[in-house]
């Protein structure tokens, strides 16, 4: 960013004047940086995404299931990031985590490259999940991950994938279901539906892994706490998100989230 906004016009300005990077500065100087943005989506203001929190660095979308954070082939215009354009049409979408099209819960997208930055080394999320039956009070799954026969989508646990740890913590459970926290030590993709599959608890609704979709229609997952540096004060954040009805019925009124 420093050495694109030395070669910009105006790119650095010290009261409305161009100054180089190792010129000397006062207090009371107003220093302005020049960021351009580039690379947008189509806006489409007719979506609604509920925001969670929202600062001049960064914006929290509680995104529901069946939304696709990116827009793809299948999916035009319908996207979280067209949203974003709608809302913020000089910003570029820069989302700092991705959640699955079915996957539910907090997506935080930076306002600028600075912000990306520093939400990628701080951000840190919760998760979420109901799977079937009964799993251990707690866990660690360590099960590298590869793709599946050169799918493009699908992966699997395979010892020549990449390392890639989950922890979990069994909140609540009845007789077909079980409520847990999960934390991850890595973010490979599919990585907690592929975890869960592997030690024989697949999510609930996630038939790309083996889960039924007897009492929901998508995978049971939602990510639910996100804490986060924020880049003006340097402060922790945390935002929450209620888990949505859809895996509150799985439990038949066994666990009640508490904020």
């Amino acid at each position: 960013m420093l050495t694109k906004l030395k070669r910009e016009e105006n790119g650095i300005t010290r009261n409305g004047m161009t100054i180089r990077t190792i010129d000397t500065v006062y207090n009371g100087d107003i220093i302005v940086l020049k960021i351009n943005d580039n690379s947008f989506l189509e806006p489409n203001a007719k979506l609604n995404v509920p925001i969670a929190f929202e600062n001049e660095h960064l914006v929290i979308f509680d995104k529901s299931g069946g939304m696709p954070v990116h827009p793809s082939i299948k999916h035009q215009g319908d996207t979280l990031g067209n949203f974003f354009s709608a809302l913020y049409p000089e910003l570029t979408f820069r989302p700092v985590n991705r959640l699955d099209k079915d996957t539910s819960g907090l997506v935080v997208v930076a306002k600028n490259a600075y912000s990306a930055n520093i939400l990628q080394k701080s951000c840190t999320k919760t998760y979420f999940a109901v799977v079937h039956g009964i799993t251990d009070t707690s866990g660690i799954i360590n099960a590298p991950i590869a793709r599946k026969c050169e799918s493009i989508i699908v992966r699997c646990v395979r010892e020549d994938g990449q390392s890639a740890v989950t922890h979990y913590r069994r909140i609540a459970h009845n007789e077909k279901y079980s409520l847990l926290e999960i934390h991850l030590e890595t973010g490979r993709t599919h990585q907690i539906r592929v975890h869960f599959s592997h030690i024989g608890h697949a999510l609930a609704g996630d038939d790309l892994y083996g889960g039924k979709r007897d009492d929901i229609s998508r995978q049971a997952l939602h990510c639910g706490v996100m804490s986060f540096r924020n880049p003006l004060t340097d402060k922790i954040i945390t935002i929450k998100s209620d888990i949505p009805d859809d895996m509150k019925n799985l439990m038949n009124g066994e666990f009640k989230w508490k904020k």
